[in-house]
């Protein structure tokens, strides 16, 4: 886009969520609702920055809106949140029975190679459990100034993903 000589803003979101999500949280919220044990790697302490997807089109909008024609903004979540604190509030959101439980990191290993030797296509494979604990940490930007899109913070988006009448149940097909 930047060599094609088209003015437009260039938008590189993280991690997104909300409704209509098949993978990523939407995943994981389906799969806590099916199992009476979630398993956690490790002490879950995992940082992420997820994006809610509906922040996202409000700064869509709003470069519409206010003729935003050029740059290149990296678009994180403002709240960093563990990994094992973001399941807890999924499972209050969803009013989920299932118990959370961490499990040695060398151990959860371990079982995830032994499934994947049983299984073409495991839930959650061994890269995604390197990825889950990678230390990535992403830019934070002042968007809500840049945009003038106001920050839903992660608990209240994570209910209105979840718990939203018209919208939380539908799940695309792919």
């Amino acid at each position: 886009m930047l060599d094609s000589g088209i003015s437009a803003p260039i938008l590189r979101p993280t991690l997104m969520f909300g409704w209509f999500d098949r993978k990523h949280l939407g995943w994981l919220s389906r799969f806590m609702k099916k199992v009476p044990i979630f398993p956690i790697p490790g002490d879950g302490k995992y940082m992420r920055q997820p994006l809610y997807s509906g922040d996202f089109c409000d700064i869509i909008i709003s470069c519409i809106e206010n003729n935003i024609s050029e740059g290149v903004f990296n678009i994180s979540g403002h709240e960093k949140i563990d990994y094992i604190d973001m399941i807890r509030e999924i499972k209050n959101a969803i009013r989920a029975k299932t118990l959370i439980l961490k499990i040695p990191y060398d151990l959860f290993y371990i079982l995830l190679w032994i499934w994947s030797l049983f299984d073409r296509d495991p839930p959650f494979t061994l890269q995604q459990l390197k990825a889950l604990t990678a230390s990535d940490e992403f830019e934070v930007i002042d968007w809500p100034g840049i945009f003038n899109v106001p920050y839903t913070p992660f608990s209240k988006a994570i209910n209105v993903t979840f718990n939203d009448p018209e919208y939380s149940k539908v799940i695309l097909d792919f």
